[in-house]
């Protein structure tokens, strides 16, 4: 799945320090959890599409890692995302 140049855009504004700061954590978390609602979505209605279950477990994974390395780095930070995005713990 491809996310528009514009959604993309407003998740970095929101999430990064700008629009440009694509290399944040933060920034690359919320577009992760972007794509996983939307791979989720897509296997609601698609139960059988197995190559769509394996990429939506490896983005979970990614997203996983980089939430651990967020929260090595600067716990304030990983709380704000967590608490921003509705995600667990």
């Amino acid at each position: 799945m491809y996310l528009s140049k514009e959604v993309k855009k407003e998740l970095f504004a929101k999430h990064g320090k700008n629009e440009q700061d694509t290399g944040s954590a933060e920034g690359q978390i919320a577009l992760m959890t972007k794509r996983i609602e939307h791979i989720s979505q897509h296997m609601k209605e698609n139960k059988k599409d197995f190559n769509s279950k394996k990429s939506l477990v490896s983005l979970v994974g990614k997203r996983r890692n980089l939430l651990n390395y967020l929260m090595k780095k600067d716990i304030l930070r990983y709380r704000a995302i967590i608490k921003e995005l509705g995600l667990r713990k």
